[in-house]
């Protein structure tokens, strides 16, 4: 197993045993929520490549991310397909837009809080992964096991490239977007998604017979 010590360190709280649960509830959904994940964040990156083209490092390492995002995809899509689940639409969780909307709007402020926010991002994914391995049936887990290493190296590439382009200290931004996602992983949540927080008491109400 992949070392991610690291994306422990850096995340501001574990997840909460009840989204574990949850996830335990509803295995189809995860998985396509994951599939949409990964399309959502090649989607990103190369969108951010479009956006700062002025910006080598950037790019080379963007590149690469989308490049390995896409191939997840394709795999994730691959897996449901073995297990007779449809690939189909879900409506988005709360998690990114709830970071991204406070990102700033003047530059390079905002380019190192979009960074930031994919650094937070893909730690939550890794540390995700690592928690529902030995949760999941065998293929499931294994392949959980072996996106830690992408993953972690995403997280690195994300907080690299902040630091890079920031000019000054932005342990202040990190601390800031990571005391929003902590409230967006651990307040209670409508919708099991792989990036929601625990099940409400709404939610709860709805499933009880």
């Amino acid at each position: 197993m992949h070392d991610i010590s690291a994306v422990r360190d850096f995340l501001p709280c574990p997840t909460p045993q009840a989204w574990l649960d949850w996830a335990d509830q509803h295995p189809d959904i995860l998985l396509i929520d994951h599939a949409h994940c990964e399309k959502k964040a090649a989607a990103t990156a190369v969108n951010m490549m479009f956006r700062y083209m002025n910006r080598p490092e950037l790019l080379d390492a963007l590149s690469r991310l989308a490049r390995e995002e896409l191939l997840h995809f394709e795999q994730v899509l691959a897996m449901l397909r073995r297990r007779d689940v449809n690939y189909r639409a879900l409506s988005s969780s709360r998690y990114a837009q709830g970071l991204r909307q406070h990102a700033r709007t003047s530059e390079p402020g905002r380019l190192v809080d979009l960074l930031i926010i994919g650094a937070l991002i893909e730690a939550r994914s890794c540390e995700r992964f690592a928690a529902l391995a030995p949760r999941v049936d065998e293929e499931l887990g294994r392949y959980y096991y072996f996106l830690l290493k992408s993953e972690a190296r995403h997280f690195e590439d994300y907080l690299g490239l902040a630091t890079l382009y920031a000019g000054e200290d932005i342990g202040p931004r990190v601390a800031f977007f990571s005391a929003l996602e902590a409230d967006l992983v651990t307040l209670p949540d409508r919708e099991f998604r792989f990036h929601s927080g625990p099940p409400g008491e709404e939610v709860a109400l709805q499933s009880m017979p």
